[in-house]
């Protein structure tokens, strides 16, 4: 009985130590601050979620029919990039000699952190770690982005959109709409379907590749 309630509190404790929403919980106690006084100095942030929304529906809808004909190739692309997104991070984190924790905490880097944090926790890898690396992969992607297309010649707004989307998410779309708004389209579908197609096959090509 003590031995299973020892349990389920480490239980308890780990996934609240592995918590964004504990350790702010923990922040706002320790300096005396009450939510309201900081949601009031985070509401500009909120207020900007729906337009940020809307920025990348727009250019989708204005793309509509150049999506849905191209549709084919887009789900060609988004398979080929997911799985090496996710083989090529674990190959790289085992060859680096990193323990299992650290090898699944890399698997879902290029999805969003939401999307990527929920995977990590469920496959054995550290959420936080894990929305670190989808970070940090955000940011190298846009920042390489623009030279890496022009080093490869690729010219096409749709296949500069699908890229960044696929290997950097949020930032690499959010980088793609300054390329035009055909790219940040195209960017903004392939971030949402490779979230969708990751979460279905992560498992399976973790099973497949011994973890």
């Amino acid at each position: 009985m003590i031995s299973s309630l020892v349990s389920a509190h480490s239980d308890v404790w780990v996934y609240l130590a592995t918590s964004p929403l504990f350790w702010l919980t923990i922040l706002l106690k320790a300096t005396g601050t009450s939510y309201e006084t900081y949601f009031a100095g985070a509401q500009f942030i909120h207020f900007l979620l729906g337009p940020a929304t809307v920025a990348l529906a727009i250019p989708l809808y204005r793309n509509l029919e150049r999506v849905r004909a191209t549709a084919l190739p887009i789900l060609g692309s988004l398979l080929v990039g997911s799985v090496v997104a996710i083989v090529s991070a674990v190959l790289i984190a085992e060859w680096m000699g990193a323990p299992h924790e650290l090898i699944v905490s890399f698997a879902p880097k290029s999805v969003t952190a939401p999307i990527a944090m929920g995977l990590s926790e469920k496959i054995g890898g550290a959420p936080i770690l894990t929305a670190a690396l989808v970070m940090a992969t955000g940011v190298f992607g846009a920042m390489i982005l623009t030279p890496l297309m022009r080093l490869l010649r690729i010219t096409d707004s749709a296949a500069i959109g699908m890229a960044a989307g696929l290997a950097s998410h949020g930032i690499g779309t959010a980088r793609a709409l300054h390329v035009d708004a055909t790219a940040g389209a195209f960017g903004g579908v392939a971030m949402g379907l490779n979230g969708a197609l990751t979460s279905m096959i992560l498992p399976v090509l973790l099973h497949w590749l011994g973890l």
